[in-house]
């Protein structure tokens, strides 16, 4: 079976350590929360689960990273992930990190690979 892929924003829509663009996946049968962001110039994609609980990340719609923009943080527990791949770099995570998702972005737009 060939890969698909469904436009998840435009890429303008995603600012270097700004807020992120939240999706919903569906994945062995149920639709999930995820999102995207950009950092270091490349687009990064996740669940929206943080690795302690599932509970989703943002404090506000969108809103991933911590005050610095260098680190993506949980806002239940205060868990902080590394946006480029989304492992566990201190806090109530325990070492359990972020579960990546495959994005490419081209033609002006952020793509998810089903």
């Amino acid at each position: 079976m060939a890969d698909t892929e469904r436009i998840i924003c435009a890429s303008a829509a995603l600012l270097e350590g700004g807020d992120g663009v939240r999706f919903s996946v569906q994945r062995h049968g149920v639709s999930e929360e995820a999102f995207v962001i950009r950092y270091e110039g490349r687009v990064h994609a996740y669940l929206n689960r943080c690795g302690h609980v599932p509970t989703e990340l943002d404090w506000q719609s969108g809103r991933f990273f911590d005050d610095s923009g260098l680190y993506l943080i949980c806002a239940t527990h205060g868990a902080l992930y590394s946006p480029a791949s989304g492992h566990c770099l201190g806090g109530r995570c325990n070492g359990n990190g972020l579960i990546p998702l495959v994005v490419t972005e081209n033609d002006g737009n952020v793509y998810l690979k089903d």
